[in-house]
């Protein structure tokens, strides 16, 4: 039995963190190819660079590899989100704003990943034996307010009400 990171995950997760780990800084950027570092941004990201934008970013990442020796502090960084952190702070940011970009897109993946797994947590909570039968929209409102509710508890009942209250006229008022 295979138990490497191709077991837990399909071959388009694997490839993109396998793609992904070309821009990891650590021992001093051997991992870095702006091949694949390409390749990331155009498979996994296309509606974040346009064509032009593509062709830019190849030639900022040529240039960031150059850049690199003359920003000791950059040298000794160790992961993505230290680069880009160490980018902010050399300002190298607005020159290298394409690689920039397709750092930060990387760093906000856990988070979207972690979202779609919440929401799964809270579906085992909330759609238990007794509510089975409830319909899709339902579910998903209910969801909603479940996994946001701390944003959920900061709306008043009153507040509530009127927007309903609003939405059409009734024949019973419901203040």
């Amino acid at each position: 039995m295979n138990d490497g990171i191709e077991s837990r995950f399909n071959d388009r997760v694997v490839e993109l963190l396998k793609l992904s780990s070309s821009l990891v800084p650590k021992d001093g950027y051997k991992t870095f190819d702006i091949a694949a570092i390409c390749k990331l941004a155009k498979e996994y990201y296309p509606l974040d660079f346009s064509e032009e934008e593509m062709d830019t970013l190849e030639f900022q990442l040529g240039l960031f590899r150059i850049e690199i020796p003359n920003h000791s502090s950059l040298l000794k960084l160790s992961s993505i989100s230290e680069l880009c952190q160490g980018l902010t702070k050399t300002e190298l940011s607005k020159d290298f704003y394409l690689v920039d970009r397709l750092i930060r897109l990387l760093l906000t993946l856990p988070v979207s990943t972690a979202t779609g797994e919440r929401a799964f947590s809270a579906m085992k909570i909330v759609k238990n034996r007794l509510r089975n039968k409830m319909n899709d929209e339902f579910l998903a409102d209910s969801l909603v307010i479940y996994i946001e509710r701390v944003i959920a508890k900061s709306f008043s009942l009153d507040a509530i009400l009127s927007d309903f209250n609003d939405l059409k006229e009734r024949r019973v008022l419901l203040k």
